[in-house]
Parts: C-alpha cells; sequence; structure tokens
C-alpha cells in the first residue's frame, strides 16, 4: 500500500483518545477521552465539534439500533438516549471498580456488545472479556480472562474470529465465533510482538526511540479484506496483519502513542486514529505536537461499518436515570477547524 500522510482533524487535544466509531446515519465521527471523562463528536456536513462530560471514565461507546449511544463506563454499562440525554444502566460493572475498569469494545453483527476491562494496579493478569446480550438475560457473561489491559476488540468480515489483545502481553489472539450464540472456541496466538527491551525508557527523540522498540498492540479495526489495522502504542506506527497474522503493511505516525483506527467517510476509506499525550515529556510533546488529536487519512481499502447495539429486551429494565452534568447537557461546541467551515470527513 502507498504512504499515508495524515492530517489532524481536531482542534483541541484529548488525554487518551480512544473507541472512535463512524455513525453512517448521522455522517459524523464519535470517540471518547477515557481520563478526561469525555464523550466527543466530529459532524461531517459543518465541521462542529462537540463535547459531553461523563460522570466516570469511559472505555467504549457504540450507536444503538434504537438510537441513542451505549456507553461502558467504570460502573457499568448505560445507554443514552440522545445526545445530552440523561444515562439509564443497564447493568452493574462485575468487577471492583476501585481497581478496574471496561477498556475496549464493539458491537458483534448480531448486536452483542463483547468489552475487556484493564486491571489498573497491573501487578497481574486480572483483565478478562465479557459479553452483553440486551436482548437476553440481564448480565454480562465472562467469555475470556487471563489479561491486564483487554484491547484491539475486533471481528473478521464474516463475523466468525474475534480478535482480542492483551497489550502489556504484546500479544494479540483470536477465537472462532459462533455468530448465533457467540460461543468462542478454538483460542490461539493471532500475533507477538517482540516485548519492550529491558531498560528502555522514552528519550523523546521519536526516531531513535521507535528503532529501539516497536510498541505494543492498542485498539484495532478491520477492513473489508479481513485484514487486521492495529494502533502500536509506544511504537509510532500503525500495522495491517492478514488474516493469517502476518505484518503486510507498517506505516509511521506522526505521534509516539497511537491508540485506535477507525474506518469512515461515505465509502469508509478515510481512516481515523485517535492519539495519546497523557504521561507524555515535554521532549516528546514538541517533537510529536499533534499527540492527543485525532488524525485522519485516505486508504485504499474501505473498512467494514459499525455494527449497532441491540434494543434491550423486556427482561433488561434500565436503572435509575443519571443526568450528565449541568451546563453540557446539549453538548460543549468546539466549532469547525479553523480556516474551513467542514472537516473531510466524507469521501472524495
Amino acid at each position: 500500500m502507498k504512504s499515508l500522510n495524515w492530517t489532524p482533524l481536531t482542534d483541541s487535544a484529548d488525554a487518551l483518545g480512544e473507541s472512535p466509531f463512524w455513525h453512517p446515519q448521522e455522517a459524523a465521527l464519535y470517540w471518547i477521552d477515557i481520563p478526561g471523562r469525555a464523550l466527543r463528536r466530529a459532524d461531517a456536513a459543518t465541521g462542529a465539534q462537540q463535547r459531553w462530560s461523563l460522570p466516570s471514565e469511559p472505555g467504549c461507546i457504540g450507536p444503538m439500533a434504537g438510537g441513542g449511544l451505549l456507553l461502558a463506563l467504570r460502573e457499568g454499562l448505560f445507554r443514552a438516549r440522545r445526545l445530552g440525554a440523561a444515562l439509564e444502566r443497564l447493568v452493574a460493572a462485575p468487577y471492583d471498580p476501585a481497581t478496574t475498569r471496561f477498556n475496549d469494545g464493539r458491537a458483534d453483527a448480531e448486536g452483542r456488545l463483547w468489552v475487556g476491562t484493564i486491571y489498573e494496579p497491573r501487578d497481574k493478569p486480572e483483565a478478562a472479556l465479557y459479553c452483553f446480550d440486551p436482548r437476553g438475560t440481564p448480565g454480562l457473561t465472562r467469555r475470556a480472562g487471563g489479561a491486564t489491559t483487554g484491547n484491539g476488540l475486533a471481528f473478521s468480515p464474516d463475523g466468525r474470529t474475534l480478535y482480542w489483545s492483551d497489550t502489556p502481553d504484546h500479544v494479540i489472539r483470536a477465537w472462532d465465533l459462533e455468530p448465533l450464540t457467540g460461543t468462542l472456541t478454538r483460542p490461539r496466538e493471532f500475533h507477538r510482538f517482540a516485548p519492550r527491551p529491558a531498560g528502555w525508557s522514552p528519550s523523546g527523540d521519536p526516531v531513535r526511540d521507535t528503532a529501539r522498540y516497536g510498541g505494543r498492540p492498542d485498539g484495532a479495526a478491520v477492513d473489508a479484506e479481513g485484514h487486521y489495522w492495529v494502533a502500536m502504542f509506544e511504537g509510532g506506527r500503525l500495522l495491517r496483519l492478514a488474516p493469517d497474522g502476518r505484518v503486510v503493511s507498517d506505516w509511521p505516525l506522526p505521534v509516539r502513542c497511537p491508540t485506535m483506527p477507525c474506518f469512515g467517510g461515505e465509502d469508509l476509506r478515510t481512516l481515523y486514529l485517535t492519539t495519546a499525550r497523557q504521561g507524555r515529556s515535554a521532549a516528546e510533546l514538541a517533537a510529536c505536537p499533534l499527540s492527543g488529536h485525532v488524525l485522519w487519512t485516505r486508504v485504499e481499502v474501505p473498512g467494514l461499518p459499525v455494527n449497532f447495539c441491540a434494543n434491550p429486551g423486556p427482561g433488561l429494565a434500565p436503572g435509575p436515570a443519571q443526568a450528565l452534568p449541568q451546563g453540557l447537557a446539549d453538548g460543549s461546541s468546539e466549532g469547525p477547524l479553523p480556516g474551513r467551515s467542514a472537516h473531510p470527513l466524507r469521501g472524495d
């Protein structure tokens, strides 16, 4: 594939941007800032950007078939029936929120939400992968474990392979997925990356640092050809892996810490990339000033459209509504990027 030229989408940076998705009905990009406790949105027609404060750290978000969003917050899974609406708790978190929170996740083609966790002490593999089916029995079903930071959740185009990574362990795993039942079988390593060298620490020189350490797998997306695109955190690069796990493309990035790619635009050939700046040194931020911004580029192969979370069934009664903070119920507008009336969210 040809080289990728990146352009900033946002004029304000996130501490740790994550979970981007393209909403085809709204022609808008959504994403979150985890430590910033914020939901963000960029509109294709106007270029306007909006931000909503959240009561706790979001791990991931996704659109719901009946309208609104499903949000995985530290305390559980919540539904917002519309932007700025009160949050309705669908199910409580199955862990101790003092040490664990939800992290990366997305819906499968059947409308089930698959969401991993992060065990914040990071001293043992206590993170797990859960499945939530809004149509079925209330609750979350644990489907996999043995991780520290669950990440990289994605599905093959036919919906029969599930990918899930453990970032600190530098490994992406895969399972066979039975679409109708959600059963996982045949666990295996999809790709394992070289660990961080002993004694390595960022120096502020991106070229020298990435030559010694290629980073660890963070968020991911799958394209229409079944290739897995993964952001390599601290590696300053984006990789494309073939369905057999081989690295077939490796692109350098203008940031050290990419977090998650997402395909969007009308033709799904605009690639968005969230990034991080939290905890990075002044020298690194000076060398990589786009850290924390959402970036975009055009690619040759389209991605897969977002899957919508199913509507809650009659057995799932939402909990008490929790209003978003006063003054941000309708979102704070950041306006279009300077110098243009709209950003290029649509295809060429």
